[in-house]
């Protein structure tokens, strides 16, 4: 099993900068991919980004050159740098781990608001 807590979420406007942090507990060993999806009010959740173990990154199209994931192996931490914000980024972020032998979990959700 692998616990999540999100932090890093809140209000800033438009043009500003935020950073999510999710730490993983429990048996990180396992984890092969830790990702952010998101979901705004009336919409389906969608997916972010991705890091795999091997470092590998990818982002949906809207967030290129924006948004950074990174993880923090040591940490068990990934993080998501997100700048020139958006009041389309406006939505719940939640944290998101593939594991080999335990299948997926999710964190709780972050808010983030981006306003005019």
């Amino acid at each position: 099993q692998v616990q999540l807590v999100e932090s890093g979420g809140g209000l800033v406007q438009a043009g500003g900068s935020l950073r999510l942090s999710c730490a993983a507990s429990g048996s990180t060993a396992s984890i092969n991919a830790m990702a952010w999806y998101r979901q705004a009010p009336g919409k389906q959740r969608e997916f972010v980004a991705q890091i795999t173990s091997a470092e590998n990154t990818h982002y949906t199209d809207s967030v290129k050159g924006r948004f950074t994931i990174s993880g923090d192996n040591a940490k068990n931490t990934v993080y998501l740098q997100m700048n020139s914000l958006k009041p389309e980024d406006t939505a719940v972020y939640y944290c998101y781990v593939s594991t080999t032998w335990w299948g997926d979990f999710w964190g709780q959700g972050t808010q983030v608001t981006v306003s005019l």
